[in-house]
């Protein structure tokens, strides 16, 4: 039995590797084909009677660390210097506003329809209202570099508003200025510990001699994440710091402390950090969407009940969104398709407390927004063609960025 499991492993993660590889011919987005594969496996398992343990625990797991990775894989590619601060003010707000419309706008929607309390309403809406940075980031690899750029930073920031924003709705009882007071203390922490954190761990990078280096670093950021989940700290803005500074060096340079880093060596090790980091988010991404796929039920798939709101909040979140990039305007084609749900998405579903959990959002309504949004971003990006080198870069200074290319 052992040697079956291995092959099986093996096969699946080479051909979750092959999906990748592929993605820029076909455009399709390798999560679709992964989710499939998974529940086809599932399919194939009850078919020949095959028993398997319950894997629905470990899915959270692969999940979180999926998530953390992406966000530090994405940050360590971001620049960040004087002259990107209105692009990246842009990005901000193009991130945050439509968290708050949407989850605002369908948390009323459950009210009225399902008779709930706002704050329950709010508990459920958030999860489908955060951008996937594991499907955009890829997805967007083969774009011009100020809309790749752009996507990394919009899907990053989103995920980490959206995490914050359903912490403070699920977490706290009642919502007052007491709240909001113990809200900017628990920022104020988690600036602090990732200002410290993210100097030891670079310095540990820079002076470490023995062969193992990377992974003690990165079992160290995922532990640093874990704890300060445990006390309701948005550990992803340590992560995205984390990033910044290591794939930043250079715009350092000014300050006298960076000097103590010996910032020459430790840009040679960050670029083998960044490719040892982007080995593991395909093996941690790819488990993850298989074992999800593996644990779809076919009735939760094609549950006409959740169609119907399915494609309704879909059409709600590209509404919205051609409404924002058309306000900054920004260029439609392709950034108005890639806004996927996707693991984060599903890890927030997961984590939404029992006497939270509404009838209107299930399992099946998860599954069919993730698999529309997708759709729609493979559409977008078969009907996209990719702008000659030149007219990647943003211009300086120019809040007006992305798209005027």
């Amino acid at each position: 039995m052992t040697t079956e499991i291995i092959i099986t492993v093996c096969s699946l993660l080479i051909l979750a590797y092959l999906f990748d590889v592929t993605s820029a011919k076909t455009k399709i987005p390798p999560v679709i084909l992964l989710l499939l594969v998974g529940w086809a496996f599932s399919q194939g398992i009850h078919f020949f009677g095959i028993e398997i343990p319950d894997m629905t625990p470990i899915l959270p797991i692969f999940g979180t660390i999926g998530l953390i990775l992406i966000v530090l894989e994405g940050s360590l590619e971001l620049e960040f210097h004087v002259s990107k601060i209105g692009f990246i003010a842009k990005s901000l707000i193009i991130a945050f506003v439509p968290i708050l419309v949407f989850s605002f706008g369908l948390a009323y929607t459950f009210e009225y329809f399902g008779n709930v309390p706002l704050k329950i309403g709010l508990a459920n809406a958030i999860p489908l209202a955060v951008i996937s940075s594991s499907i955009a980031i890829p997805s967007a690899q083969n774009l011009i570099h100020s809309q790749r750029e752009f996507i990394t930073y919009e899907s990053s920031l989103s995920d980490i508003f959206g995490v914050i924003f359903f912490n403070f709705v699920t977490l706290n009882d009642s919502i007052g200025a007491h709240t909001f007071n113990n809200f900017v203390v628990e920022m104020l922490i988690i600036l602090v510990v990732s200002f410290v954190a993210t100097l030891v761990l670079a310095f540990l990078l820079s002076r470490i001699k023995h062969p193992v280096k990377f992974m003690p670093i990165i079992l160290m950021i995922i532990m640093i994440y874990t704890v300060a989940k445990i006390f309701h700290l948005p550990g992803l803005v340590f992560i995205l710091l984390f990033g910044l500074f290591l794939g930043n060096l250079d715009e350092l340079k000014s300050f006298k402390f960076i000097e103590k880093f010996r910032p020459d060596i430790l840009n040679l090790e960050v670029v083998k950090f960044k490719e040892l980091t982007t080995e593991v988010v395909f093996l941690v991404r790819a488990i993850f969407f298989l074992l999800f796929g593996y644990l779809i039920e076919t009735e939760e798939l094609l549950n006409p009940n959740t169609v119907v709101w399915a494609l309704s909040i879909t059409a709600g979140i590209f509404v919205l969104r051609f409404v924002l990039l058309k306000v900054f305007r920004m260029k439609l084609n392709p950034l108005l398709y890639i806004a996927p749900r996707g693991l984060i998405t599903i890890l927030l579903f997961l984590s939404i407390p029992e006497n939270q959990v509404i009838d209107l959002v299930d399992k099946s309504l998860i599954i069919q927004v993730i698999i529309f949004s997708a759709l729609i971003m493979m559409f977008g990006l078969m009907i996209n063609k990719k702008e000659p080198e030149q007219s990647e870069v943003l211009p300086d200074n120019n809040i007006q960025e992305v798209a005027d290319h």
